[in-house]
């Protein structure tokens, strides 16, 4: 069964088999398997044989580091961009999305966001339409697979770990548009690295004010007042609605942590 879908206006619409990609593998019609590797690996319930097959999976897991580390080594100075996949093109989030990436690539960043569809692609799509490094890393799910038509450099990963270990490792800063729970997840894992300082500290901002001021209410409200975090942990967090200020907040950030490792000049 092929289905009728929309090539991103970036030519005539095209009909399109279903497909799945399994990491770097395309599978077709019959070929599509039910699951994923990531549940595969995790669930507990399959038969006794995975004793043999896991150690085997370790040098899988290695393989999707060593094809990450080698696409994205030799990237520009990069910012993650999430939000959520559902987003339709004709919503001001998917317009806000387009305005950011180009903005970010003028100013000499490479975006990466998760190379979906919805806010993903906005951003994708204004950074290659800048003529910037647009990155897409997909994952293996049931859904939402192909990466979208304005990912320059892109990746499929199978686990979701790995996949992270590549927005942290190559961004300067993380932007958050509004977004479910893919979203959230990526925005408390940056405040959890940044917090334990497992991570240099770099921006972590979220863009929408009336999207987000409900979880940061919360965070005043409720964590802080029952000694769950800090009131100094919501500075890691900054808010906006404005593009330039988003650009404004991660060069000179960027320029800080250029100053901070800058060799100490000896006088000699």
């Amino acid at each position: 069964m092929t289905d009728l879908t929309d090539d991103g206006e970036r030519g005539r619409p095209e009909l399109r088999l279903p497909e799945r990609h399994r990491g770097p593998v395309l599978l077709r019609r019959q070929q599509i398997q039910q699951g994923t590797t990531d549940e595969r690996l995790l669930d507990t319930r399959e038969p006794s044989d995975w004793v043999h097959t896991d150690p085997w999976r370790v040098l899988r897991i290695q393989s999707e580091f060593v094809e990450g580390f080698g696409l994205l080594a030799e990237l520009p100075r990069a910012v993650s961009v999430f939000g959520s996949a559902r987003t339709p093109r004709d919503h001001p989030e998917y317009a806000a999305g387009r305005a950011l990436g180009s903005a970010l690539a003028r100013s000499g960043f490479a975006v990466i966001t998760g190379g979906g569809p919805g806010v993903m692609e906005a951003v994708n799509r204004g950074a290659s339409e800048a003529g910037g490094i647009s990155v897409g890393l997909g994952i293996e799910l049931p859904f939402e697979q192909r990466l979208n038509d304005w990912v320059d450099i892109g990746i499929n990963f199978r686990y979701f770990f790995a996949r992270k270990t590549m927005f942290v490792k190559y961004a300067q800063a993380f932007v958050i548009l509004p977004g479910g729970f893919g979203t959230l997840d990526e925005l408390f894992e940056a405040l959890t690295l940044v917090q334990t300082r497992k991570v240099t500290r770099f921006p972590v901002i979220l863009f929408g004010i009336d999207y987000w001021a409900g979880l940061i209410d919360w965070f005043q409200n409720t964590l802080v007042p029952s000694g769950k975090i800090a009131s100094t942990d919501i500075e890691l967090l900054q808010l906006t609605d404005d593009v330039n200020q988003v650009v404004k907040l991660i060069t000179e950030a960027d320029a800080m942590r250029d100053e901070r490792t800058r060799p100490a000049y000896d006088g000699e």
